[in-house]
């Protein structure tokens, strides 16, 4: 008769998965993404953020200002980035600096159908390793983001800190 063995289950822990810097090369895409925006996220992130000007969910007044439509707050494409690079490095304290210029709004109409968290605008980006600091442990991502043809975050980077 056999006796029952426990085993001791392996689960990796964050920093198993999370990528290394000896791995790093110079011009190597690390992370990209098609991101969706809906109207939802735009009132989802007005009632987080606070900012409730109107030219994120009022079309009347976004055309009166001279936008096209509604447009996404600037910092909830930035988080929506971010968000991203930090899924890649697995640990949200890894960012350690990020800058970006706003370029382009982000025009998230209304659904012609359905709910309202159907998305009508995607950001497409990309994190490229711009650069390798093997002293200081980080990399510095460059990151490009546009909607459609526009760029919409421009001279964007992260430096991220990794093992």
């Amino acid at each position: 008769m056999s006796e029952s063995v426990e085993r001791e289950e392996y689960r990796p822990s964050g920093t198993d998965l999370a990528p290394k810097l000896r791995d790093q090369e110079v011009g190597r895409t690390v992370v990209s993404a098609r991101i969706p925006l809906s109207r939802a996220d735009l009132v989802a992130y007005a009632g987080a953020s606070g900012d409730h000007n109107p030219i994120h969910w009022n079309e009347r007044f976004a055309r009166e200002v001279g936008l096209d439509d509604v447009i996404a707050h600037g910092m909830l494409s930035m988080g929506s980035v971010l968000a991203r690079i930090t899924e890649w490095a697995v640990d949200p304290g890894a960012i350690i600096d990020c800058r970006t210029r706003f370029t382009a709004p982000v025009v998230v109409a209304d659904a012609d159908s359905g709910a309202p968290d159907t998305p009508t605008a995607y950001l497409d980006m990309a994190a490229v390793v711009g650069a390798i600091d093997e002293e200081a442990g980080t990399v510095r991502l460059d990151i490009s983001v546009s909607c459609g043809e526009d760029t919409v975050l421009g001279r964007t980077q992260a430096k991220v800190r990794l093992a």
